[in-house]
């Protein structure tokens, strides 16, 4: 374990900075960390007298991080966490004889070809801990460069914008056709068949994607719903309280009965798996990277 990072700063400082940040008080930083509540209350003033900086403030009975020491406990969270990941990568070069990988994907994604990339990965090399978290693009990509993920599944749609720089190297898995979903027995293939109807969407990226899609076809949705639960938004489409659009993921995890599902044309989601750093990659990454890639590659029905 690395103890101090060469004429910079404490690492365990750094440490109780990022726990107290993360849990909101000292209390429950030493909780956490497993230390009095004086060595937190001590470790934070040393910290201030290395960065020259005031990094907390009083309010009341407790503390709150100023601007200084929230800026600072955000790098810390990356410093630490690329520290974590230092050890498991030099861990996984034993040979994939021992170590961790760790995954964090969105969650239709969890529920179609995950699963088996990651059967197939714990039965091809049992001593290596594999580690599952769900995240959305925007938290799975916070999380890979802060070291607390190996890889990362992402997903964009054509035409916005995609994580890239920093080290992030991006292998495509699949794409996914869109699908107008609308109450079954409704008529009309096309979006603005049902403009005056209103609409159910997702995750902020889907919002963005279907409002924008909308526009191009002349009208703006009545957006009556928002959930990122796919099972919950056919569930509202069946009861007749609107429509929406879903991935084909989503629809291959789940596909309620009661809904009607119409492809829509020259509509896509492209699926990526993003890992952080020069490569190339431990070998723990490389072969979840391998067995994702064969997973998905039979994720959706074919057409």
């Amino acid at each position: 374990m690395i103890d101090r990072l060469p004429n910079v700063l404490d690492v365990t400082r750094l440490r109780v900075l990022a726990a107290v940040a993360r849990h909101g008080s000292v209390t429950e930083a030493a909780r956490v960390l497993g230390y009095a509540q004086p060595s937190v209350s001590h470790h934070l003033s040393r910290l201030e007298a290395e960065t020259g900086s005031r990094l907390v403030q009083r309010v009341g009975r407790g503390i709150r991080l100023t601007d200084a020491g929230r800026t600072l406990a955000e790098r810390a969270e990356e410093i630490l966490g690329r520290l974590d990941a230092a050890e498991a990568e030099l861990a996984a070069y034993t040979g994939l004889r021992a170590g961790r990988v760790r995954l964090a994907a969105f969650p239709s994604a969890l529920g179609t070809f995950v699963p088996r990339a990651a059967a197939a990965f714990s039965a091809a090399h049992p001593a290596v801990e594999l580690r599952l978290v769900e995240a959305e693009p925007p938290d799975a990509v916070r999380l890979l460069r802060a070291g607390e993920v190996d890889v990362a599944l992402l997903f964009t749609h054509p035409g916005q914008p995609v994580e890239r720089g920093d080290g992030l190297r991006r292998t495509r898995l699949l794409v996914e056709p869109i699908h107008l979903v609308t109450p079954m027995g409704t008529v009309g293939d096309r979006l603005v068949d049902h403009a005056r109807r209103r609409w159910i969407t997702g995750c902020e990226r889907c919002r963005t994607h279907l409002i924008r899609s909308c526009a191009t076809e002349g009208f703006v949705p009545e957006v009556a719903f928002t959930t990122d639960d796919y099972v919950a938004v056919q569930a509202l489409v069946a009861a007749g309280l609107g429509v929406t659009t879903l991935p084909g993921l989503a629809l291959a995890a789940q596909h309620n009965a009661a809904v009607r599902t119409v492809r829509l044309p020259d509509q896509e989601r492209l699926v990526d798996a993003a890992v952080h750093g020069a490569a190339p990659d431990p070998p723990a990454t490389a072969a979840l990277l391998g067995e994702l890639v064969r997973a998905a590659a039979t994720a959706l029905p074919q057409p």
